[in-house]
């Protein structure tokens, strides 16, 4: 029996016309490096997200949508055949079970490594290197990125558009763009990865500019309604703050709002987090400039996300972690029973 204290969390929730979900919690995407050497989603991976499907919507582990967007070991693509036919057995196993499933779509920008891709150049807005080495594989140390073309950009936003057509061939519900956590299109919102003087640079809507054709190519290729995106206003993985970040996503967050997706998700580790030019938390700012479904992330508890969508702080929760350690998260929510904690070595292996 479901708790008073959490019920709103198995309330339907309807997207759009096209998709309403079961219950109002996600399973956050979680990168685990479980592909196989071509980056095609394995058996246990199939096995791992059907085990998850009474999640309202799972959003998968981010994906590759071209070689050179690879910055991890072992990260699933959606950019060959194979890939997308390993993806259908995931989608299909998702839907036997009756849930829901948006896949993730990622390039990871500045973060990449040419290990990956067998050399080449490293895309980003601009020529500003980060320190540190590829985790998991900490001999690959940084390279300081090539600023893209606008030849190259427009090749980016193609590959975007292609990989969420390949989404819905793979049987997808829809796609989230992954905007957020310093990869790429995030690091085209930011003062410090973006240093560019060109139309995709140095005002607000030059620099959402990349952000916008994205979205606007996914959305004409397979429909607003099958279409979600992540964003981090705060700055702070890969990236260090500045304050004129603020007015990149005042111009932003209402011209997404015009586009009517299907929602757009907070990228953050712990939405306890609060940024001096944002007033306060990320999701309370986005709230604040957008009217539209928002998902919660960042460290909530099943209870005390359910008192923040009572709060009318965000409509939908997506958790992390927890889904890692609890297969069965929203059984164990509903029927109050107590969770197996999450620990560091649960990511050895897909359970």
């Amino acid at each position: 029996m479901t708790t008073h204290a959490t019920s709103n969390l198995f309330e339907s929730y309807k997207l759009n016309d096209a998709i309403t979900l079961n219950n109002r919690i996600l399973m956050a995407p979680l990168t685990r490096c479980m592909a196989d050497a071509e980056l095609v989603p394995t058996e246990d991976m199939v096995a791992y997200y059907a085990r998850r499907a009474e999640a309202g919507l799972i959003i998968t582990e981010a994906t590759i949508i071209r070689p050179d967007g690879q910055g991890y070991p072992n990260t699933p693509g959606i950019f060959t055949q194979a890939q997308i036919a390993g993806w259908r057995k995931v989608t299909d196993a998702v839907h036997a079970k009756g849930g829901k499933i948006f896949v993730q779509l990622w390039h990871t920008g500045r973060v990449a490594h040419p290990h990956f891709f067998g050399g080449g150049d490293v895309l980003a807005p601009s020529a500003q290197k980060i320190e540190g080495s590829v985790p998991r594989m900490r001999e690959l140390t940084y390279v300081t990125p090539k600023p893209a073309t606008l030849e190259d950009i427009q090749g980016l936003v193609r590959d975007y558009a292609k990989a969420a057509e390949n989404a819905i061939e793979a049987g997808f519900d829809g796609v989230e763009i992954h905007g957020a956590n310093g990869y790429l299109i995030d690091a085209f919102l930011h003062h410090d990865s973006n240093r560019r003087t060109d139309e995709y640079g140095g005002t607000p809507a030059n620099m959402a500019r990349f952000a916008l054709e994205v979205v606007d190519a996914v959305v004409a290729r397979i429909g607003k309604d099958r279409t979600g995106l992540r964003l981090s206003p705060g700055a702070y993985f890969n990236m260090a703050a500045d304050s004129r970040d603020r007015a990149v996503f005042d111009y932003l967050l209402p011209e997404i709002e015009k586009r009517d997706i299907a929602f757009v998700h907070i990228g953050i580790f712990d939405d306890s987090m609060e940024f001096d030019y944002l007033g306060g938390r990320a999701s309370s700012y986005v709230r604040a400039h957008y009217g539209k479904t928002l998902v919660g992330v960042g460290s909530y508890s099943a209870q005390s996300a359910s008192e923040a969508i009572a709060a009318d702080k965000f409509d939908l929760i997506a958790i992390g972690r927890p889904f890692i350690a609890n297969p069965d998260y929203v059984a164990r929510v509903r029927t109050n029973e107590e969770l197996v904690p999450y620990s560091d070595e649960m990511l050895a292996t897909l359970v």
